[in-house]
């Protein structure tokens, strides 16, 4: 997970789950990769053979593993083509015909596997390296199809509290949680930002993942802005010290004067919780694991960086300048 991001595992269970898996799968995946990549050194199979096995079953590679015996090569010729044969079908899930080692295979194949990491340990590092360019190139990819079919209801969504300027030319949107210490250590920056660029439109989403008292502070938050007290609640829920729960949003809210029957009226219509329940469902779409969450045009910025102003700004400079292929 990026710095400065936080998630909780009290609510948003399928954002979790999620995340969880991702985390565990790029523990795994170097494994699997160096996995692959060795099994082509050993069979003489490149990877990109490999890939053309599944859907040519039974295709391998000519070239045996460079210095070893003849028997061993012809050996190990067979043993990839057993196992080119099968990559098809391992690659659509099913495992019931794949070829298996026996144990003097494996046991060779394990002195070989180390014997090669031993000598050339830097290949850990050459593959973790490709993997998080790879994944990162991903998840970019991913990104930038769920934020063009979402654009929408991502930047436009009339029930969102906006601060800046309504019609600015770059819109920065952010999903946070009055809980969340990292929001906390951000809203500095993003009221810097608010009274810097008089052509911002800065949208705030509601995403409490940090259990019942979270709920309760961004449903106060969102009442109040019917009265038109967002920004002032909204700050001090973050500023003030303390959990934020639904008697530290009332104590606030009535210190600033709102009208607090029809504040606790509103705090349990059915178009706040309508609020909150969209948000938490785009954020599972946009694969939003936790906050803050930052979307300038569309760049991203997941956590809250110790330099978060300067990156908000470069962004907002960026996007002004090339513009905004989705919003």
């Amino acid at each position: 997970m990026p710095t400065g991001l936080h998630a909780s595992p009290e609510t948003g269970p399928a954002i979790h789950a999620a995340s969880r898996g991702r985390r565990i799968a790029a523990r795994l995946a170097p494994v699997a990769i160096i996995a692959l990549a060795l099994g082509g050194a050993l069979t003489g199979v490149s990877p990109a053979s490999r890939a053309d096995a599944g859907s040519q079953p039974g295709s391998t590679a000519s070239v045996a593993a460079p210095g070893a015996p003849a028997r061993q090569a012809s050996a190990l010729k067979r043993l990839a083509e057993a196992r080119g044969s099968t990559a098809g079908a391992q690659g659509a899930g099913a495992s019931a015909g794949a070829a298996s080692f026996s144990p003097a295979q494996r046991a060779a194949i394990e002195r070989i596997v180390r014997d090669y990491l031993v000598r050339n340990p830097e290949i850990l590092i050459e593959v973790q390296t490709a993997l998080e360019a790879k994944a990162h190139a991903f998840r970019q990819a991913r990104m930038r199809e769920a934020l063009s079919k979402h654009a929408r209801a991502l930047f436009s969504d009339p029930s969102d509290p906006v601060m800046g300027n309504p019609k600015g030319d770059v819109t920065v949107v952010e999903f946070f949680d009055y809980n969340c210490g990292f929001c906390r250590r951000a809203i500095t920056d993003v009221s810097k930002l608010i009274a810097k660029d008089k052509n911002i439109k800065f949208v705030f989403k509601e995403l409490p993942i940090f259990g019942r008292e979270s709920v309760e502070a961004a449903r106060v938050a969102l009442a109040a802005r019917k009265q038109g007290k967002y920004w002032p609640v909204h700050r001090a829920l973050l500023e003030k010290p303390g959990r934020a729960n639904e008697a530290k949003a009332l104590r606030i809210a009535k210190s600033l004067g709102l009208d607090m029957a029809r504040l606790k009226k509103d705090m349990a219509s059915p178009e706040v919780a309508k609020i909150i329940a969209d948000t938490q469902k785009l954020a599972q779409q946009l694969g939003i694991n936790g906050t803050p969450h930052f979307f300038i045009g569309d760049k991203v910025i997941p956590g809250a960086p110790e330099n978060l102003l300067e990156e908000l700004t470069q962004k907002v400079a960026e996007v002004r300048k090339n513009g905004c292929a989705v919003c």
